[in-house]
Order: structure tokens, then C-alpha cells, then sequence
């Protein structure tokens, strides 16, 4: 490294201050591509914490992106509460059955001790091993599910809508528990050696729910939720559209927010004018098939629209890259970032 040049950790916290780093910061949110580079089945992948941080290590010296990523599955939360997951050979795993079977269940319904379920533990040993290489040079992702997204795997997305528009009270409840197990959870990845944590709420995104909704539900969960984790905070809408609720989001105190491929970047940075920085959006989907020619234009196309003045880090619109992109697309987006990213002097 130069002299000019900045660690991942100076060029994001850069950015985030609204400043120009030397070059534009990317993240690469890599899990099952952990899987496919050491070409072994994704449920054995994250079996084992040592081997989840020795490849988060490799994949981030291979691309030579600005972030470690300590993520495993969105249904690992739900394995935490006594729920599955359904494991593929090319994808994401999901979860199984929904934990509620009966709503009259979550008045007795108990969170787990984050401490104490051999699941999540998995996440924090990853995220020690992971900050013990890392140590202040590179920042450390952690991620925690809201507590209404969660809600819709305890549950089912039917019976959460149910739940929302029909029996307050209950999902208030519910929303109770919740947010005690999600203040816990961003707080023990951070105690770990996490940097900062991802809130995805992809159910309160304006695809999902009416903005006004949001306002009385997600809004104020998230709100109560940031102010009590211990660092700073990304809000990820996970493909779902904000822009209808983007000073809502920044209200909630978060630092950063993800933005969709579906929303147009430069009226996303508009919007955010200085009161949040901005993250994403190329299309996870679109990535499987690119050239490397489209990869360029879209690498260069979001730093023209975004990068301008900071507060912008390049990234996918998902917080998950597919297990099906291929390394070759990810080794053109690490360099034509560093190709088109360099700020004017």
C-alpha cells in the first residue's frame, strides 16, 4: 500500500463523514460464495466458525473489498428460537415451518439468550476470529433481522399481515420480545469485534407496506431498537424501495441506508442530502449474467450518480450477493471500482 492510501477502514469512515476518501469504498456481502470457493455443500460451509472467518479472510484478499461481512442466513435467528432452516445446493438457505403455530402462544412466547444457543454463537466466535485478523484496518459487518422481519418467519408473512392490520395488541406483543432479542444480538456481535451492524427490514420496505403503515409500525420499532445498540447502525431494505420513506429512515438514527436496483441512485443520494450516507445498488440478479462490459457500465454508472461529495459505498441492492454470481463478475466490479472510483483532484 502507498503511502496515499487509505485502509478500508479510513476510506469507509471517510465516506461516511461525507468526505472524499481516495477512492470510492465497495462492499462485497459475500455467504454462500464462501461455499463455492472452497467448493463444498453451503450447509457444511457454515458449520464450522473457523472455516466461515478463514474465508471471509481469503474472499476479502481476493477482491480486495472494503468490508469483512460476519453473516451466515437470515433463518439462523429463527434456528436461535427452536425453528430449521431448508438448506440448497445453490442458494441461500430459508426457514423451515413457521416457530408460531397458534397466536395465542405469543403471550407465553419467550426470546432465546443470545449467550447461551450454540447457533448464534457460531456468528460470534466467526466475528472474533474475524476481528483478530481484521483488527483496526478493516470494519467488521454484523447483522441483525428487525424485529418485524423476523416476526415474519416466526410466523408466516400471511399470519404477520394478519397480525398487523387486525390484532394490534398481539404484534405488540410480539414487537416486545422481539426488540429485546434484537437489541441483544447487535450488541453481542458487537462486543465480538463487529464495526457496526446491518438492521434488515426489508418488511417495513414502501414494496411491502403503505408508508403510513411504516410510520406506525417499522418506524418506531426501529427507532426504539437503534437508540439502545451500541454502534453505529445500516438500515438494509434488502431489494424493498425507500425512497418514499427516506427521511423516516434517517429519523430512526441510523447512519446509512441500502438502497434497491428498482429506485434511481442519484434521487436516493438527493434525498439523503447529507443527513445519511447511502448503500448499494447494483442488481444482485442482473450480476449473474453480466459481461464484462456491463459490469463496467453499471460500476461506473452508480459512482457517477452517487459518489460525488462521500457519503456513498458501493455495494449490491440485496446485502447478499447470489451463490450463482460468478468470481469472474465480482473480480470486474473490484477493478473497475478502482478504475472509475478515483475522486477528482
Amino acid at each position: 500500500m502507498n503511502s496515499d492510501e487509505m485502509t478500508p477502514m479510513e476510506r469507509v469512515l471517510t465516506s461516511l463523514d461525507h468526505e472524499e476518501p481516495d477512492r470510492v469504498p465497495f462492499f462485497l456481502l459475500l455467504t454462500t460464495q464462501g461455499a463455492k470457493e472452497l467448493n463444498i455443500p453451503v450447509n457444511d460451509y457454515f458449520s464450522k466458525p473457523d472455516t466461515v472467518a478463514s474465508t471471509q479472510i481469503r474472499m476479502q484478499q481476493k477482491y480486495g473489498h472494503d468490508c469483512h461481512y460476519n453473516f451466515y442466513y437470515a433463518s439462523l435467528e429463527i434456528e436461535a428460537w427452536g425453528g430449521d432452516s431448508i438448506f440448497y445446493p445453490d442458494a441461500a438457505p430459508n426457514c423451515g415451518r413457521p416457530i408460531i403455530r397458534n397466536v395465542e402462544d405469543i403471550a407465553s412466547l419467550e426470546a432465546p439468550d443470545v449467550y447461551d444457543s450454540v447457533h448464534l454463537q457460531k456468528v460470534l466466535k466467526t466475528t472474533e476470529l474475524i476481528k483478530a485478523h481484521a483488527g483496526q484496518d478493516i470494519p467488521v459487518i454484523g447483522v441483525v433481522m428487525s424485529p418485524s422481519s423476523l416476526a415474519t418467519m416466526q410466523l408466516g408473512m400471511d399470519r404477520y399481515f394478519d397480525l398487523m392490520y387486525a390484532s394490534t395488541e398481539i404484534l405488540d406483543e410480539l414487537m416486545s420480545v422481539n426488540e429485546e432479542f434484537c437489541v441483544q444480538w447487535a450488541n453481542a456481535q458487537l462486543e465480538a469485534g463487529a464495526t457496526a451492524i446491518c438492521y434488515f427490514d426489508p418488511v417495513s420496505s414502501s414494496t411491502i407496506i403503505p408508508p403510513h403503515i411504516y410510520r406506525e409500525t417499522g418506524f418506531k420499532i426501529a427507532r426504539r431498537c437503534i437508540s439502545r445498540i451500541n454502534g453505529p447502525v445500516a438500515t438494509h431494505m434488502a431489494s424493498g424501495r425507500c425512497l418514499p420513506i427516506i427521511d423516516d429512515i434517517a429519523a430512526t438514527g441510523t447512519a446509512v441506508v441500502c438502497t434497491s436496483a428498482i429506485e434511481d441512485l442519484a434521487e436516493i443520494k438527493a434525498a439523503c442530502n447529507g443527513k445519511v450516507s447511502v448503500l448499494g445498488n447494483l442488481n444482485g440478479i442482473g450480476m449473474r449474467h453480466w459481461t464484462d462490459k456491463e459490469t463496467e457500465m453499471n460500476v461506473k454508472e452508480v459512482i457517477q450518480k452517487a459518489a460525488t461529495g462521500g457519503g456513498y459505498i458501493l455495494s449490491d441492492n440485496h446485502g447478499e450477493i447470489p451463490y450463482t454470481v460468478p468470481s469472474d463478475v465480482l473480480m470486474s466490479i473490484s477493478r473497475y471500482v478502482k478504475k472509475w472510483g478515483q475522486y477528482p483532484r
